[in-house]
């Protein structure tokens, strides 16, 4: 017997009753697209992360005052000052693998132009923060270091800032707006970036160069970084090496005995990105781990149908058995309908899947991203679970006396 010929067989003995191939269905399609569905989402998810980290800048160190074991003023933002200036220039001199250092100080004011306002916050930097964080312009320019030099007034918007001033896909280059009661001239606009990992807009800010907010925003301590350093270090690579020597090199200049802890903080965003990535991967996994336990379930139901499929059609073995069929193309047709079931069921199921994430994705604002390997493997499976199930009910199709199931009623 051909294998078309079984394939027909099957395909007709599965029409008969369409009711009761679907409801045997139902447990792989179900499986199937929780499957799909709950990879979607951790794909898309985890390909959220990886674009929030990326906008962040590449090969990037973040330094900030104080202990990461103090509390209150003496730990992270607003913490007690223990970065100078002297740090920075000796990081910037002394460090081989660093690429780039910036200084970011920050503070929240009102930013007025002719006819609007908006509370932002205002930030002092150098130009070699924009490579850093890899932001060109949309229009206009940085401003440069004869700025920072000569503590000029000209300040880069984010567009979140320019929306809000004047209108969405409006052009303030050239035009005056006025921080603290101060005029500043708009130099550049900086291309949208987006949300970081904890959803600050980061276009919400207006930067101006270093020592103009030292000199007009800035109080208290001069010597001091009221803020953080951003470190870029000059590949991947060298990231963990970059952290390792700013560190002793931190650590030298603040006497800082062996014993004591350090008195700054140093955060490597490649190791938090990769931690975040593994942790949304484990996620998934687990979150698919457990959709996949209902393709089994489906699996246990295509064997119980097919136990009842060989009950009730016994006679019919036994009057093919008759006419020369052979035990292995009993066995062959039994294993072809498993099949047909549990792979039809699992193209339901990805269509199901992907039709899931997708409203998911548009209900709630998650991202959806679908691989192709993954769509295979799922199909792969359910093919898999469908032999593996129907197996033994083929086998004992198979094995049937010719005569007894002749007699069979």
């Amino acid at each position: 017997m051909s294998l078309w010929e079984t394939v027909r067989i099957a395909v007709r003995a599965l029409s008969r009753n369409t009711l009761r191939s679907f409801l045997t269905a139902l447990g792989i399609i179900i499986g199937v697209g929780a499957v799909i569905a709950m990879v979607a989402i951790g794909e898309g998810a985890k390909a959220r992360v990886e674009e929030a980290f990326a906008s962040m800048g590449t090969n990037l160190l973040v330094l900030m005052p104080g202990s990461s074991a103090s509390r209150g003023v003496f730990g992270g933002s607003g913490s007690l000052p223990t970065l100078t200036w002297a740090d920075l220039k000796a990081i910037q001199e002394e460090v081989t693998d660093v690429r780039q250092a910036a200084p970011y100080l920050r503070t929240t004011a009102q930013v007025v132009s002719e006819e609007q306002n908006w509370t932002t916050s205002v930030c002092g930097t150098t130009p070699e923060y924009f490579d850093i964080r890899s932001w060109p312009m949309s229009s206009g320019a940085a401003f440069t270091s004869s700025d920072v030099d000569t503590g000029a007034k000209v300040a880069v918007l984010g567009r979140t800032v320019v929306d809000k001033l004047y209108g969405p896909n409006a052009d303030p280059v050239g035009q005056a707006v006025r921080i603290k009661n101060m005029p500043f001239q708009v130099v550049g606009v900086m291309v949208r970036k987006g949300q970081s990992p904890t959803g600050q807009d980061y276009d919400d800010a207006v930067l101006i160069p270093v020592s103009t907010y030292r000199a007009k925003i800035q109080g208290g301590l001069q010597n001091y970084i009221a803020g953080s350093v951003f470190v870029s270090a000059v590949s991947s690579d060298a990231t963990a090496r970059t952290e390792r020597r700013v560190r002793a090199l931190l650590r030298d200049r603040h006497h800082l005995s062996p014993e004591a802890e350090d008195d700054f903080q140093i955060r490597n965003l490649t190791e938090i990105a990769s931690a975040q990535q593994e942790g949304t991967r484990t996620l998934t996994t687990l979150l698919a781990s457990i959709a996949a336990v209902s393709l089994l379930v489906g699996g246990i139901g295509i064997m119980n149908i097919m136990l009842v499929s060989v009950t009730e059609r016994t006679r019919e073995i036994g009057v093919r058995m008759a006419v020369g069929a052979k035990p292995r193309h009993i066995l062959a047709q039994f294993l072809v309908e498993a099949l047909s079931l549990s792979v039809l069921g699992g193209f339901a199921g990805v269509g199901l899947g992907l039709l899931a994430a997708n409203r998911l994705a548009a209900q709630f604002g998650w991202p959806m991203l679908m691989r192709a390997d993954i769509i295979l493997i799922a199909l792969g499976f359910s093919g898999l679970v469908g032999v593996g199930f129907g197996l033994y009910p083929a086998h004992r199709a198979s094995r049937l006396d010719p005569i007894e199931a002749l007699r069979y009623e």
